[in-house]
């Protein structure tokens, strides 16, 4: 298995070297290759010799003569057994198992702190409610709690072991003019247990945390490079094992952990997600949001590269690991200070920008911006007054005569247009009378009128001149 000569082989190798002319037929490449460099002895290793050693084992009862298949069976059996536990003792670091068990109660016992330390602050909230507000680290609160207990022995109580000297001032004195409920003595010991409780999860959190970190550089120092202790141990357990996940493509590894988003994307026919559990590595987080999906998709490939070395490499250094981070954080560096390309003929050339230069400048508050009101109240002149009052009476002595000769004009205007309508009437009724008085000579002339027939024609001539003017009224209208 770890590709060395044991000592019962040498002596049957020895035996062979003497009498063998040919070269010998080897299962291992790497055992090959030792026997040539200890024995200068020609070894081959090809898939022609695996078939022929397959063969061997499947008519090991008829090649070895006096061994029952039963004994066989047995001693294929132990074998086994053996090889499982020697791998198991041999690679004790290699177990990922741990890794997955740690991982997940590191996850419990963050969901476990956060309900005690939630209900610790809500029950002595009834007692001392200012209390949580003043502190606000949960780990320090539950001490002050279990170092004092009782609102009242705060006064008394030195913190300045657990609180710098501004906050315990400030504890002491709420504490005086707290609004809190009383609270008897047997419940403040339930309290103070609890408190207990926090302080010692909290305690075995950090102490599996340092364990995690370990387990991880042993066995996977090459991810936890990359990805960070967190997120590597949350990839292997979530692919069940190390060897698992070594299996997995670049981009399955990408979204590990966004399983329900990707079928929801799949089914709705939506962009697909382009992160999973990867989201929290720190190459990842210290990105802008417009190349978190590029440099996600660079670091799942790099770390796949890592898994597999760490799963099959016989070498536990994490060298590659730190060499591809490097590679990535100057591909990160190139993506967020590209600039803006010019518009030319390749479209190659980045635009030249001025370089940066940070100049501090210190600032004096204005106060005169906090109101509209003048600072100081000016005060005019007696001549600057009666000046500015004789500059609006004549503007308004102006303006009043300028209206006035509109008004003329505008009247002057209506009264030409009345005359001309006027004469014109006056010629059309004079037309009309001189036609009148023609007619009546022709009349004359013709037939001699009595009395009753100038009356007449009088009277029917008024109507007649009534319509005419109605008439030209209206044309003129």
């Amino acid at each position: 298995m770890e590709g060395k000569i044991n000592k019962q082989l040498k002596k049957v190798l020895k035996k062979i070297v003497k009498e063998a002319h040919e070269p010998l037929a080897v299962a291992d490449a790497k055992l090959g290759g030792v026997i040539k460099e200890k024995l200068n002895l020609s070894c081959i290793h090809s898939p022609v010799v695996n078939e022929l050693m397959r063969g061997i084992r499947s008519q090991m009862d008829g090649l070895i003569p006096g061994v029952e298949p039963r004994e066989m069976a047995a001693m294929c059996l132990g074998l086994a057994h053996s090889l499982s536990r020697y791998r198991l003792k041999f690679s004790a670091d290699k177990v990922d198992t741990m890794i997955v068990q740690a991982i997940s109660l590191l996850d419990d016992l963050d969901k476990e702190l956060n309900n005690y330390i939630m209900r610790c602050r809500e029950w002595y909230g009834w007692h001392f409610p200012e209390l949580g507000k003043i502190i606000s680290d949960n780990l320090t609160y539950c001490k002050c709690l279990q170092k004092v207990g009782d609102r009242k022995n705060y006064a008394s109580a030195k913190l300045s072991e657990l609180l710098p000297e501004e906050v315990e001032a400030e504890v002491k004195a709420a504490a005086e003019i707290s609004m809190g409920t009383e609270v008897s003595e047997e419940d403040i010991c339930n309290i103070l247990h609890l408190c207990t409780q926090v302080i010692e999860i909290s305690e075995y959190r950090t102490q599996l945390y340092e364990y995690l970190q370990n387990r991880m550089m042993a066995i996977a120092p090459n991810v936890t490079v990359m990805v960070g202790e967190l997120v590597g141990a949350r990839l292997i357990a979530h692919a069940g094992s190390l060897l698992n996940l070594a299996k997995h493509a670049a981009s399955t590894v990408q979204i590990l952990g966004a399983e329900k988003a990707l079928f929801r994307a799949l089914k709705s026919r939506r962009d697909t997600p382009k992160y999973g559990l990867i989201y929290h590595a720190s190459l990842v987080g210290q990105t802008s949001p417009k190349h978190k999906g590029k440099i996600s998709r660079m670091l799942a490939a790099k770390t796949v590269l890592a898994i597999r070395y760490d799963a099959f490499g016989e070498d536990s250094s994490s060298a590659m690991g730190v060499e591809n981070r490097a590679k990535l954080e100057a591909r990160l560096r190139t993506l967020e200070d590209r600039g803006i390309r010019k518009i030319s003929g390749t479209g190659k050339a980045l635009a030249k920008t001025e370089k940066y230069e940070h100049k501090s400048e210190v600032k004096t508050y204005d106060p005169s911006g906090d109101s509209t009101l003048p600072t100081c109240s000016k005060k005019r002149k007696i001549e600057q007054v009666d000046k500015e009052d004789e500059i609006t009476e004549k503007k308004a002595k102006k303006a009043k005569i300028k209206i006035k000769v509109e008004e003329e004009e505008e009247e002057e205007e209506e009264e030409e247009e009345e005359d001309k309508v006027l004469v014109v009437e006056e010629e059309e009724t004079t037309s009309v009378k001189k036609k009148k008085k023609k007619d009546k000579k022709k009349h004359i002339k013709e037939e001699p009128l009595s009395e009753e027939e100038p009356c007449t024609s009088t009277a029917i001539s008024s109507p007649e001149k009534k319509k005419k003017k109605k008439k030209k009224r209206d044309s003129e209208d």
